[in-house]
């Protein structure tokens, strides 16, 4: 009678599971476990530090709206994961990580790599479990994805106990009863009753507003999104973290006037996101106190515990609810409009951008990074995957570079980790191999995985890096911040060396061919780094998240 190991069931309930892609450090006790996933035919990325990993996977599962799998090894290999697991945790994001672990008859014996990886993974997961009994392996890697995606998505992580793993148990003896069990959408719809009562305040608002997340893109709503704003004409506004979901080019998105559309809106519809600190938790003063709050959202806790009083609480999925109420305004004999409210803001967008200044190209040097955004932003295919990871940069970029196709927008998200970049757009480029990546770096946060450019020579994924090189982690216009100073590092070279092909730049004039000999290289099949110089003194001005700044 044939026999399996532990590691042998675990690749072939993950191959079950669809899983097409595995990111991972090699390592014990996973070994095997990665080995066997070879076997059954899921292609192995294996990264330079586990972290990247869980990013990669990040990057992946928003592309893909899936759930995808990263793997470490025990001790420092699994603590190396859950910043990455933590960041995904933040942002929503169905990462199924796995972890060897000591094994399990002698824990407690301070054995080799002995610590409580539960007890720190549980903190950072939606749901953290470790296997027991090898026939019942099939089953809790169904049930890993299942929470990954149930409700709200968010990351899961099971511990792998290294003996486990090794030993082995008679074929039949295994339960594959639920492995690759079908992973169920739930979309709750919105009672009648209050779908009126939306559509009666939509009637009597004169300045509305809309404000989308991450949870359109997971409820895949970008059609009918687009269709509830065409049908009411209002204006959107969206989270760093669910840009593209409408084209930012559409005639109702007035990206400039933002500040003032949330200060005066007096009907304010929060769709698909958390009411926390990205949306100043929509409370006054940067959004008027006197606005009537609409919310939708598939977590019932979200809306329970909102941080300003919600008039109208809808617990539903963002693409059963807003086709809802788009088929009760279909046919309506009385019209809502709000051409006033859309002139006005058409008429300000408008003015800021003809004011002098407004439209300049800086041609100074060292480079603005300001013009190294809009150079990217006019180089780069509409439907271009972009990744922007930094201080400076990423904020000039979130003012600057738009996004026109849903999910195709990447940064660290409300945890706001850097290092994501480069890890991201492997991930993205792995899920979307006929697209364009761009990652527009900082160059500090460029160097916390730079190795990875290891990884993308090695596995031939290949995207375009741009950094931002100010010569430190922040702008530091007085030289006054401690520890900002990393010099101006010869990044281009370190990526020559990797195998990249690379380029160095200090002319604004001299960007755009950089960029089109650059990405000629990646359509030939090799990963290109553009490392531009740019001012050190150059600080974004945005919304303050928090008393302090960096």
């Amino acid at each position: 009678m044939a026999q399996l190991t532990g590691s042998e069931i675990l690749a072939k309930a993950l191959k079950n599971e669809g899983v097409a892609d595995l990111f991972f450090l090699m390592g014990g006790p996973m070994l095997l476990a990665e080995e066997s996933c070879i076997k059954e035919g899921i292609r192995p990325i294996d990264v330079r530090h586990e972290q990247a990993a869980a990013f990669m996977g990040q990057a992946y599962s928003r592309l893909l709206n899936k759930p995808s799998v990263c793997m470490a090894a025990s001790g420092p290999g699994v603590t190396n994961l859950i910043t990455g697991v933590a960041n995904a945790f933040v942002d929503c994001v169905p990462l199924v990580a796995i972890g060897g672990s000591s094994p399990f008859k002698t824990y407690g014996q301070q054995v080799f790599q002995e610590i409580d990886q539960l007890g720190m993974m549980k903190p950072c997961t939606k749901w953290a479990e470790r296997i027991y009994t090898l026939s019942r392996i099939p089953e809790m890697v169904n049930v890993a994805f299942q929470k990954a995606m149930a409700g709200k998505p968010g990351p899961v992580y099971l511990d792998c106990p290294g003996d486990l793993l090794y030993e082995k148990i008679d074929e039949e003896e295994i339960d594959w009863s639920i492995s690759g069990r079908a992973l169920p959408r739930a979309r709750p719809h919105a009672s009648p009753e209050i779908i009126h009562e939306t559509i009666d305040a939509l009637r009597n608002a004169e300045r509305p507003v809309i404000i989308t997340g991450g949870g359109i893109l997971w409820s895949d709503a970008s059609s009918e999104l687009q269709e509830f704003v065409e049908k009411t004409q209002i204006p959107f506004y969206t989270t760093p973290q669910g840009r593209g979901v409408i084209p930012e080019d559409h005639p109702l998105s007035f990206m400039t006037v933002r500040s003032a559309a949330f200060r005066e809106a007096d009907l304010i519809m929060i769709i698909g996101t958390r009411m926390n600190y990205i949306i100043g938790h929509a409370a006054p003063p940067r959004f008027n106190a006197d606005a009537k709050i609409v919310r939708i959202d598939i977590d019932e806790e979200e809306v329970s515990t909102s941080p300003r009083s919600v008039d109208i609480g809808i617990v539903g999925d963002a693409k059963a609810v807003l086709s809802q109420i788009n088929q009760k305004l279909t046919g309506q004999d009385e019209k809502i409009s709000y051409d006033s409210w859309i002139k006005r803001l058409g008429d300000e967008e408008a003015a800021k951008r003809s004011r002098p200044g407004g439209n300049a190209i800086s041609d100074s040097e060292p480079i603005h990074p300001l013009r190294l955004c809009e150079e990217v932003k006019n180089f780069m295919d509409r439907d271009a995957i972009l990744v922007v990871d930094g201080q400076e940069i990423l904020n000039y970029g979130r003012q600057s570079m738009p996004t026109f196709s849903p999910g195709h927008r990447l940064n660290s998200g409300p945890f706001g980790t850097m290092g994501v970049g480069l890890p991201f757009g492997l991930g993205a480029k792995i899920a979307k191999p006929d697209k364009q990546v761009i990652v527009v770096h900082g160059d500090g946060s460029f160097g916390l995985n730079a190795m990875e450019l290891d990884t993308a020579v090695r596995h031939g994924i290949n995207v375009l890096v741009v950094i931002s090189l100010n010569g430190g982690w922040t702008a530091d216009p007085d030289g006054t911040k401690p520890g900002r100073d990393l010099g101006y590092t010869r990044y281009h070279k370190m990526a020559e060396s990797l195998g990249c092909y690379a380029e160095y730049i200090e002319k604004p004039e001299e960007i755009r061919e950089a960029l089109e000999r650059a990405q000629a290289k990646v359509n030939e099949g090799r990963v290109a780094v553009v490392n531009i110089k740019t001012d050190h003194t150059a600080r974004a001005g945005t919304q303050n998240f928090s008393q302090y700044s960096t």
